[in-house]
């Protein structure tokens, strides 16, 4: 994407985070918030219950690394002239406020086109740019998690009640990836036609996706799929099921076709007899006499501690997961491996900060990032590249139109 300028005025983290896709890809992504409170995920201080640290911010890293701030009122006539300025240098405008604001504010896709008419529009919204609800705002606690159905296929139906979403920003971060895909699509077709397109991408049509095949089985069928309770699996194949170790921990074992597997897989279970039983020694019989195969390899697996099996398994032929935190991943030596950490400068001064790479990666490169852009930090060096003089600068801050 070098050589690719993107406008961003967006804020929290679902669009953002496409942002920062196209950063990490090479982009020039110029971010505009708010010259006084910035961004107002800034302001936020509570994540899932823990208490945040503005100068170590998860919500403003993750979605905002590799990117410059540019601070403007976008409400005021100045501060639309400026944006303007921007767009006419820009590739591709981004953005996830309501229709209503971009009307208002003068930055939907006919102000923007009016002065760069080749640049690819792109939207995120709760539930779509289109039909009754255009208008209608959502977090991806309501769109994404809750009305989507992913909350109520995730919640067991024993537990009476829905399961709040755990991860904040989750579908938030899947659908600024695919707004990131959405824009590279669009930049290829302009490149092959000259036509500049309009990108669309909903928390809604996020989740619909990531739940793609549940989705088209109930279409289907009329019938939704739930989680299950834990102990409570139906047993069809022994070789899938989740394990608890002697200490508490899970072993999930996900061998969805045995065949081949069987012998070495009751090897590594300690259970090397039972590869000549004829109850469990071939696909069928193993199947026919599942819930038999689960009682005898949860025996075995709960005998030992969760750090044993996370080793000796490892050169199991089939198909297991150690059940990790996500605190546990940051430690994991195959994400290591893969550079699925990212280390940038820290604002208050102090240890790198750690942040994820996108999962995309090119040629083996790990990825090389900039922290996230303290608001309206770059204001002065993006303007003076746009030509704009200093004693211009100095009367569009006196005015408040930029910070």
């Amino acid at each position: 994407m070098q050589g690719i300028r993107v406008l961003e005025v967006a804020q929290f983290t679902f669009v953002p985070a496409a942002g920062a896709i196209l950063a990490d890809w090479g982009a020039d992504v110029i971010k505009v918030e708010h010259p006084v409170r910035g961004d107002t995920q800034r302001g936020f201080i509570n994540m899932g219950g823990f208490e945040l640290d503005p100068n170590r911010h998860p919500l403003i890293e993750h979605p905002n690394r590799g990117k410059r701030s540019v601070g403007i009122d976008v409400s005021t006539p100045d501060g639309q002239e400026v944006l303007y300025e921007i767009a006419k240098t820009a590739d591709v405008f981004l953005t996830n406020y309501m229709p209503q604001a971009r009307q208002k504010n003068k930055f939907d896709v006919e102000h923007i086109r009016a002065v760069n008419p080749n640049i690819i529009y792109a939207r995120g919204s709760a539930y779509g740019d289109k039909g009754p609800e255009r208008l209608v705002g959502g977090f991806d606690g309501t769109a994404f998690w809750t009305r989507s159905g992913v909350g109520h296929a995730l919640t067991p139906e024993e537990l009476g009640g829905a399961l709040p979403q755990g991860i904040p920003a989750f579908g938030d971060s899947i659908g600024g990836m695919n707004i990131a895909g959405g824009i590279s699509a669009a930049l290829f077709h302009r490149d092959r036609t000259g036509e500049a397109l309009e990108v669309d991408v909903s928390l809604l049509s996020t989740a619909w996706w990531a739940a793609g095949a549940s989705v088209t089985q109930g279409m289907e069928t009329g019938e939704t799929m739930r989680s299950l309770m834990p102990g409570t699996t139906a047993s069809v194949n022994p070789f899938m099921a989740n394990y608890l170790t002697s200490d508490g921990g899970t072993i999930n074992l996900c061998i969805v076709s045995p065949t081949g597997y069987i012998r070495d897989t009751f090897e590594h279970l300690g259970l090397p007899e039972l590869a000549d039983d004829p109850r469990f020694s071939d696909v069928m019989p193993l199947i026919q006499n599942a819930e038999a195969g689960v009682e005898l390899i949860a025996k075995a697996i709960g005998g030992k501690p969760f750090e044993y099996w996370r080793q000796h398994l490892k050169t199991m032929k089939g198909q297991w997961a150690p059940f990790q935190s996500l605190v546990d991943l940051a430690t994991d030596d195959q994400a290591i491996a893969n550079d699925m950490i990212v280390e940038v400068e820290a604002t208050d001064g102090g240890e790198p900060f750690k942040v994820v790479r996108g999962p995309v990666q090119f040629n083996h490169e790990p990825l090389e990032t900039t922290r996230a852009p303290q608001a309206s930090e770059h204001t002065e060096i993006v303007l003076m590249e746009l030509g704009i003089d200093w004693d211009r600068i100095s009367e569009l801050k006196d005015s408040g139109a930029i910070a």
